[in-house]
């Protein structure tokens, strides 16, 4: 009797297509490949579809499958006749298929490269965007097969369909005939269809993270009997923060006739709530987790905030539990935050929601916060409303999310929320760990260029139960990237706050020229030294004696923001004696109303011993009753919490943030400047150029030839030659001479003056241990040079001695590119020796890079002034410098299977570049990659 394996008629099932996807309102579904075992999920799937569904599938009234038809949809080959469907709780809602055809619309196998393309979605599951993520997976796996080409026919009344394929993004065909639209389509990815693509992936994964952070009704799952317990504290929160919507307590031990629980309606089970749930925290023993996630799915909840510990941090058991609760949850298209996770806030009035572990809610206010710690969220949160003695909380929060293990939200959903909210103006993030570098790394790049967004990354080391691709890469490397993508990069929780409280209500700086002002010469001084160290460019402090009034300080800023040589004002502030010394609250006010007078350029102060300063300068601007006395404390707000007293000051208010010392204050200011002009920068970010000597498809072919050799391989020096030839990168020859008469025969070929080399492993580019010759200008000399060589390394089978003509005298650059399997492609420059290999001083940009990334590589590295006449040297040609990484950027882009390539030395000359040594390594490319539909991480 055959089996179901039997019966599949090609190929093995290719598990690698399965995925999981966020859909347009923010669910998920799986989509998977249709095998023999779907019979019965086909034909219940069809008896749920409507009757004018149907027409539009098959042009003809067609109420149910025959035999036939259910052999037909569920045997495939996987090659030529694919089907895909789309499942949540194991049922279909959608299905896709391609059968491969011929020029005569026959079906047809290899080389033939057209498929016909069908749809059926189910009408309950209509307008969710379904049809369009089948239309991104069928189109990678098509082009997996070979297939270039989709062709549709469809009915023109079928309006949903058609406007599925226009919109892809994807250059067609249409044509109108016997009553059908023919739709044709080629399947390379554009830049228009991949601007769909990740335009579509923004709204969705956005829209599945607003459904936690906004629900309407929220049940606690493992609220204790008694007081106490997490799940107890979370309702108690949720319920104090003056929660919006409906609240539900869950215990599975309440008593049956128990109607509420410290005012909260108590149910027994998710099942037993009358209406609809939106989310779920979950707080129950991790045992139980599975049984809470089978309710809640079946329920229609729509998303998990599970505070249970007890899985992949725990160990590799925990770790198999976590897989399995996201595959459960994902059945059902719930998406999680967690597990051992600290929760999440929300200050918007018309949400309030604290359904954390937090048991104060935060002041509202416009920055966002994620953190993968709990403890790290602690942390951020009382920074972030401390007052006196610290950095002054001069905004609060919009929105909080600490992910824990991060199993299924992470960071990247988090950022794709916050790009286009319009409550959160900074977003700072704290980053144990990065799942997707590559991903992060795009949607940083785009956030940044809308608010900014600041980042303490972690040391590199994974905690336990983080998910986390594998990269080659050094972390200062990931770091280095995540700069480039317009992150703004510190290394402290305390840096991290000082840098998101200027940046959430001051103005960005035009530049660097900052203006320093106060009643203390000392300090002004100081922060002047820090300046100059932070890069900046400040003007000498302006000293307004210890004895200015707070009228002083008011003309004293409102002078230096009229003044047009200034960018930013940093205003240093001492305890002062006497009775005309300003009081706090008095020179707050003078401070804030010279800066509204002139609203474009930020201010900061730098406060000694001025507690009440800080809070007066938060102050000055509140709409909150009592503004002008002292600001409470955080645990005082929370007891007098009321949507009132946590009103955020008006839009436009330009609140004075201040820093406890001058180098916080400095740091801050220069981050900004950083930020600001890698935002001018990013406005026009250059473009790639087209090369036309370049052979891109003579490379493809010899690429293909050299492949067949093995899995991965670094091919000969010949190949290289040849394929860095195909992109314009001339390599110099270099001719084996395992003799002296080889030597000679070689240094003939070439012409004098030559160089000779060892390229043993040992001694490969390190001229400092003796292993090269140069300016050799005649036989004698060469001769005697190869006598040296041998008598002080070893034979010449150990020395793997090469001749090679000499190249114009320059400065010798190492040029490296490689395929990182979490960050993708990099693009790497130094110079080439001591300034590379020991101080490590190299800048990276991801592939491909643009003319402009390339002219600020070049510029990139510390070592860089030796290229462009340094102490009177001769500048070498950079314009031809970087055009050499531009076209390596090309072949990497271009061809995925080149995974590294390495030219060392780069000898840059006054007039030309010489690549006097090269390497390429080969490998199959990977089955998906970041120009791939979209998915979930696999678990």
């Amino acid at each position: 009797m055959q089996t179901s394996a039997d019966r599949q008629d090609r190929h093995q099932y290719p598990a690698h297509w399965e995925a999981d996807v966020v859909l347009r309102d923010g669910g998920t579904a799986r989509i998977r490949p249709i095998t023999v075992d779907d019979a019965d999920r086909l034909v219940s799937f069809y008896e749920q579809v409507s009757d004018e569904s149907k027409y539009y599938r098959f042009f003809a009234p067609y109420p149910r499958l025959s035999a036939k038809d259910v052999h037909r949809f569920t045997h495939h080959d996987f090659v030529d006749r694919v089907g895909l469907a789309a499942t949540i709780g194991g049922e279909f809602i959608a299905t896709v298929r391609y059968d491969r055809i011929g020029a005569d619309g026959m079906p047809a196998s290899a080389p033939a490269d057209e498929a016909e393309v069908a749809f059926l979605v189910q009408d309950a599951h209509q307008g969710r965007g379904v049809a369009s993520a089948l239309l991104e997976h069928i189109a990678a796996v098509a082009r997996e097969r070979g297939i270039r080409r989709f062709a549709a026919e469809v009915l023109p009344a079928n309006t949903k369909m058609i406007k599925v394929f226009t919109d892809a993004g994807y250059t067609q065909k249409r044509s109108f005939e016997d009553g059908v639209v023919r739709l044709e389509f080629d399947l390379e990815p554009t830049d228009r269809s991949l601007a769909v693509q990740r335009a579509r992936e923004q709204r969705a994964e956005a829209r599945s993270v607003r459904r936690l952070l906004a629900p309407g009704s929220v049940a606690v799952v493992g609220v204790g009997r008694a007081p106490g317990g997490v799940g107890r504290s979370v309702l108690g929160n949720i319920r104090d923060a003056g929660y919006a919507g409906a609240l539900y307590a869950v215990n599975t031990l309440f008593p049956e006739d128990l109607g509420e629980v410290d005012g909260v309606p108590a149910h027994r089970s998710v099942r037993d709530i009358g209406g609809p749930v939106d989310l779920a925290v979950v707080a129950v023993p991790a045992e139980q987790v599975p049984a809470v996630v089978a309710e809640c799915g079946e329920h229609g909840v729509q998303g998990l905030v599970v505070l249970s510990a007890g899985y992949a941090e725990s160990g590799p058991e925990g770790r198999e539990r976590q897989r399995a609760l996201v595959r459960a949850a994902r059945a059902y298209g719930m998406r999680i935050i967690g597990p051992n996770a600290f929760g999440i806030i929300n200050t918007a009035p018309d949400v309030r929601l604290n359904a954390s572990l937090a048991p104060e809610m935060p002041r509202p206010g416009r920055i966002g916060m994620f953190a993968q710690s709990g403890a790290i969220g602690i942390a951020l949160l009382s920074r972030l409303h401390r007052r006196g003695g610290g950095v002054t909380g001069v905004t609060g929060v919009s929105t909080f999310v600490s992910a824990g293990n991060r199993a299924d939200v992470s960071g990247n959903d988090v950022l794709q929320y916050w790009y286009d909210d319009p409550e959160t103006d900074v977003v700072l993030m704290y980053l144990e760990s990065i799942g997707n570098p590559r991903k992060f790394n795009r949607l940083a790049r785009r956030t940044a260029a809308a608010k900014p967004l600041v980042v303490v990354q972690g040391t590199g080391t994974a905690p336990q139960g983080h998910a986390v691709r594998a990269t080659r890469l050094p972390y200062a490397t990931v770091s280095a990237l995540l700069r480039q993508a317009g992150v703004i990069r510190v290394d402290t929780i305390t840096e991290l706050v000082d840098a998101g409280l200027l940046l959430a209500r001051q103005p960005l700086p035009a530049g660097p020229r900052v203006a320093i002002l106060g009643n203390s010469e000392s300090l002004g001084v100081l922060t002047y030294d820090r300046c100059l160290a932070e890069g900046l460019r400040p003007a000498r402090p302006v000293d307004l004696t210890t004895g200015a009034s707070a009228q002083d300080f008011h003309r004293a800023l409102a002078a230096a923001l009229a003044d047009g040589t200034n960018d930013a004002v940093v205003v240093t502030a001492i305890p002062a004696i006497g009775e005309a010394s300003p009081g706090d609250a008095e020179l707050a006010e003078a401070l804030r109303s010279a800066a509204a007078a002139v609203p474009g350029k930020p201010v900061l102060v730098v406060h000694v011993e001025l507690g009440g300063l800080a809070e007066a300068l938060s102050a000055a601007a509140s709409t909150a009753p009592g503004a002008g006395d002292r600001a409470p404390g955080l645990a005082e707000r929370a007891a007098q919490a009321t949507p009132a007293a946590l009103t955020t000051p008006p839009e436009g208010t330009h609140l004075i943030p201040a820093y406890p010392a001058a180098e916080r204050a400095v740091r801050a200011l220069a981050e900004a400047v950083k930020y600001a002009g890698w935002r001018r920068e990013a406005a026009d970010p250059g473009k790639v150029p087209e090369y036309d000597d370049i052979d891109e498809k003579g490379a493809a072919r010899l690429i293909g030839e050299l492949l067949t050799r093995g899995e991965g391989l670094t091919i000969p020096d010949a190949e290289t030659c040849e394929l860095l030839g195909r992109y314009g990168v001339p390599v110099r020859r270099a001719l084996p001479a395992l003799s002296p008469g080889a030597a000679v025969e070689a240094a003939r070929a070439l012409g004098y003056p030559v160089a000779l080399k060892a390229t043993a492993p040992h001694l490969r580019h390190r001229a400092d241990l003796g292993g090269v010759r140069l300016d050799l200008a005649d036989e004698d000399q060469l001769l005697r040079a190869y006598t040296e060589l041998t008598d002080l390394f070893g034979k010449p089978e150990e020395l793997r001695p090469v001749v090679q003509g000499m190249a114009p005298r320059g400065v010798d650059t190492v040029v490296r590119a490689v395929i990182d399997p979490a960050a993708g492609a990099v693009l790497s420059f130094g110079l080439a020796g001591a300034a590379s290999q020991l101080l490590g001083d190299m800048a990276h940009r991801l592939v491909p890079v643009t003319d402009r990334e390339a002219t600020s590589l070049v510029r990139s590295i510390r070592t860089a002034p030796l290229l462009f006449g340094w102490r009177g040297s001769t500048p070498v040609d950079t314009p031809a410098l970087e055009e050499l990484l531009l076209r390596v950027s090309r072949l990497v882009d271009d061809h995925p299977e080149v995974v590294a390539v390495t030219l060392e030395p780069v000898v840059v000359a006054p007039h030309g570049v010489s690549v006097l040594g090269a390497t390429v390594r080969l490998a199959p490319p990977p089955a998906r990659d970041d120009l791939g539909p979209r998915t979930l991480p696999a678990y």
